[in-house]
């Protein structure tokens, strides 16, 4: 191990996860980009198409406390690279589902749900990842730039797929979203481990610096599930974190779909204001943990994280309130790019707290937690079309805002400072 001047390689953990991030939202955006091209070739419904958006989110949502115990028990160095692995392989597979048969349809389906659990992984393992290497103090930042790949995967996935399907086909967008994923993966296997204590780059000073400033111990230890469940925090964060998936995932479900079919704009223009949402959350979502962190040095906890959460919520919620009343696409594109940034701000305080309550197990309390947002997100999946059909477009973005101004609420009973005990 070297000595010396503090390193600075949690840093270029964060970094390497937020690349790991990037790669997976574009893996799970793509089949949004490409849905049209998709629903024509396949002679989807808008109901169906969105039973084959849920089947991602479903497999992704209930093995979430799963894949936080698995992140918990083997680290996240082997666990983020099996994921990777098998959602590449995966979004490979998506585009060599054969139309016109019968089952067509529900091997589509099928394939997209494995997708969604290879995927599962990512989150809680990077949980996990910085409960073992970032200091309290710096959490909400390194959140925050890990989620900023969100933005950066879905952002990227308009114009990269477009320019692929236009060019090649759309089977050829997911060959494309695998190879990168599997690049990706090479990166990961060189330079990352589970223990700052097992890395060769770690100096003595910066080794000293992150046990300083971790609050638990590095070794996971095994808990019940009834108690990570029946904890009162760990229910609140869960449930507002529903409502924060509900609406979150309107952008990555059915967005691109609404800017084409519904607001008439064409495919590049979509594919340009269909990256606002995206580029907005790749922005606010290091920013909403930088502030939270210099917000909770000051004036602690339960202001730095549980307020800034409940302001930026009922600012985003207001947000894509507004963009129904937009008569203009461009309009409504902007404004519904400034409730994803919104939503976003709140996004560090949500994984920065599951693992302070965590401690030893913030995999499996963030997957038990994320689990929540992804529940939200097979119900916005499927739900949306349904309320669009019947009552309109802007009645389905309209329930999003009141669920997500709920999630808001829920912030304010929050208790940071209750640890989860055995």
């Amino acid at each position: 191990m070297q000595t010396g001047e503090q390193s600075k390689v949690r840093w270029r953990l964060v970094f390497l996860m937020f690349i790991v991030a990037a790669v997976s939202f574009l893996d799970r955006n793509n089949i949004s980009i490409a849905a049209t091209n998709i629903q024509r070739q396949f002679n989807l419904s808008n109901v169906e198409l969105g039973a084959v958006f849920s089947a991602f989110v479903m497999g992704y949502a209930f093995t979430q406390p799963l894949a936080g115990r698995i992140a918990d028990r083997f680290g996240p160095y082997r666990v983020v690279a099996l994921g990777m692995v098998w959602w590449s392989a995966f979004t490979a597979a998506t585009a060599l589902v054969p139309s016109g048969f019968a089952w067509s349809l529900s091997l589509l389906i099928g394939v997209r749900f494995v997708l969604g659990v290879g995927e599962s992984v990512i989150f809680p393992a990077s949980n996990r990842l910085v409960s073992s290497w970032i200091p309290t103090a710096e959490r909400g930042l390194a959140n925050g730039i890990i989620f900023a790949g969100v933005g950066i995967g879905a952002g990227t996935a308009p114009p990269l797929i477009t320019y692929v399907m236009l060019t090649f086909g759309w089977q050829w967008a997911f060959f494309c979203s695998a190879l990168i994923g599997l690049v990706v993966l090479v990166i990961w296997l060189l330079n990352v481990r589970d223990r700052p204590e097992d890395h060769p780059r770690v100096t003595a000073s910066e080794l000293d610096y992150i046990r300083q400033g971790l609050t638990v111990g590095t070794k996971p230890l095994a808990i019940s599930w009834i108690k990570i469940i029946r904890n009162r925090q760990v229910a609140l964060l869960t449930f507002s974190y529903f409502c924060y998936g509900y609406t979150a995932y309107i952008f990555f479900t059915w967005f691109f779909k609404y800017l084409s079919t519904v607001r008439g704009l064409n495919l590049a223009s979509s594919a340009f204001y269909g990256m606002l949402p995206f580029i907005a959350m790749a922005i606010c979502s290091p920013l909403g943990g930088w502030v939270s962190d210099l917000l909770t040095a000051s004036f602690g906890k339960r202001r730095g994280r549980c307020w800034t959460a409940c302001v930026v919520l009922v600012l985003a919620a207001g947000f894509v309130a507004l963009a129904t009343r937009a008569t203009d696409a461009r309009v409504a594109s902007v404004l519904l790019a400034g409730g994803a940034g919104a939503l976003y701000l709140s996004q560090s305080a949500y994984w920065t707290l599951s693992a302070d309550i965590g401690g030893s197990w913030a995999g499996s309390v963030s997957g038990v937690m994320n689990m929540g947002t992804q529940i939200g997100g097979v119900v916005t999946a499927s739900l949306t079309a349904i309320l669009a059909d019947h009552f309109g477009w802007n009645a389905s973005f309209m329930v999003a805002g009141a669920i997500c101004f709920v999630g808001a609420l829920t912030w304010l009973f929050i208790d940071p400072d209750q640890e989860l005990e055995t």
